[in-house]
């Protein structure tokens, strides 16, 4: 007899590699603002790069982004942290408590500090008595607004200018400029060419009365990439996440970094609240309007990481700056952008053999499309719903790629390696 022929099993093909630059990111950058000045010239509306919009997009997105940033600190040490919203109530009160009576810098840290607050009511809660993460985030949502209710009556009540539901007013964080880049930027702005004028629009926005909160904002985004992926603090942190019985194993005090990690979630949630107070020079009821809920949607489309966090943050922010100016027009150019995006993305799918989500892709970004052609502004309700199915849709699309830390939501005990 003769021998049986090996059968020999082709591993399938490889997903193309690809890894971010700086380079690429400065082409992603250039390929934006085209995309930009094209919709600017076909649809007609300026707002969708002016530097207005810009600077609004800004101070839209940096609430959502430090709250993203809070939930990727709990998640990374394995705590689901859907309190998010709670804590960041807790910091708009104590901005506003602090704010109006000793200044910007007190509101920061006491902030910080009431947001910590919630952070450790949840970190007790799910790592020292092993409470479902879910459960206790809900919780601490409840808690931190009759917190901030009853304690605003307290506090504000028969002050000048405040009241039950607001704090008197506070003063806002000082802002700047960016030397040289901020001026040359508006120059440019000015020149209407095509292109050149829409880079000036877009820089002289986001280097323009740049408030002195969105600078510690970003120092806190970048910092935290370091701590967590370049120093062993952050490689215990997310050990902690990724397998806490292993860590356990090598001597790795896992009730402290999660303890630790769930109060710096906290903190950042709470700042958050700050920025809010900040910008509006008012602490207010309902202030925080869903903005943690987002801001851990941002943390879900950045796939755990604070550069896609920041992004999926951006984008929050940018459509609902163009939500605020000048609403149907501009949202209207929103649909041909998106439109055009998704099919770019599609492009970038299929190249990346991701068949189900570059099809996904087309077909939304063709029904974008179709919808711009055959409609000519948009109506009042669905412009106040644009950045929520936006992210929406683009969680839906980012979903097959996501990965979550392995041991997030889970309950540890110590002792329980095997």
């Amino acid at each position: 007899m003769s021998a049986p022929i090996p059968v020999i099993e082709t591993a399938p093909p490889a997903e193309p590699k690809f890894r971010f630059s700086w380079g690429w990111m400065l082409i992603a950058f250039a390929g934006l603002i085209l995309l930009f000045a094209v919709i600017r010239v076909v649809t007609g509306a300026d707002d969708v790069a002016s530097a207005g919009t810009m600077g609004a997009a800004v101070r839209a997105a940096m609430p959502i982004a430090l709250a993203g940033l809070g939930g990727l600190w709990a998640e990374r040490a394995g705590v689901v942290n859907i309190g998010l919203e709670g804590m960041m109530i807790l910091g708009t009160f104590g901005a506003g408590f602090a704010g109006y009576q000793w200044g910007p810098w007190a509101a920061l840290i006491f902030a910080l500090f009431m947001g910590s607050i919630g952070g450790l009511i949840h970190a007790i809660a799910t790592v020292g008595f092993g409470v479902d993460h879910i459960v206790s985030g809900v919780a601490v949502n409840i808690i931190g607004l009759g917190a901030a209710q009853y304690l605003a009556d307290l506090s504000f009540t028969g002050k000048p200018g405040g009241g039950p539901t607001q704090s008197p007013p506070v003063e806002r964080m000082p802002t700047f400029d960016v030397p040289v880049i901020s001026e040359l930027a508006r120059d440019l702005g000015g020149s209407g060419v095509f292109f050149l004028s829409d880079l000036g629009r877009v820089v002289a926005g986001l280097t323009t009365r740049v408030s002195v909160l969105t600078v510690i904002g970003l120092a806190l985004i970048i910092g935290t990439w370091y701590l967590l992926w370049r120093t062993t603090f952050g490689l215990r942190v997310r050990a902690c996440g990724e397998n806490p019985q292993s860590a356990e194993t090598l001597g790795i005090n896992v009730y402290l970094y999660k303890y630790s990690a769930v109060i710096v979630s906290g903190a950042m949630a709470g700042l958050g609240g700050a920025f809010l107070v900040d910008d509006a020079s008012v602490y207010r009821d309902g202030q925080t309007g869903g903005r943690g809920y987002i801001g851990l949607a941002a943390m879900i489309f950045g796939n755990w990481r604070p550069g896609g966090m920041l992004a999926g943050a951006g984008l929050f922010g940018f459509t609902d700056a163009l939500r605020l100016r000048r609403g149907g027009e501009s949202v209207h150019a929103l649909l041909l952008f998106v439109g055009i995006a998704l099919l770019v993305l599609a492009v970038w799918m299929l190249w990346r053999r991701r068949v189900l989500q570059g099809v996904l892709s087309v077909v939304f970004g063709l029904g974008f499309v179709v919808f711009y052609a055959t409609t000519d502004t948009m109506p009042a309700d669905f412009t106040g719903m644009t950045p929520f199915i936006t992210t929406l849709l683009v969680l839906a699309l980012a979903s097959q790629t996501l990965r979550m830390p392995k041991a997030d939501g889970q309950r540890y005990r110590r002792g329980q390696a095997g």
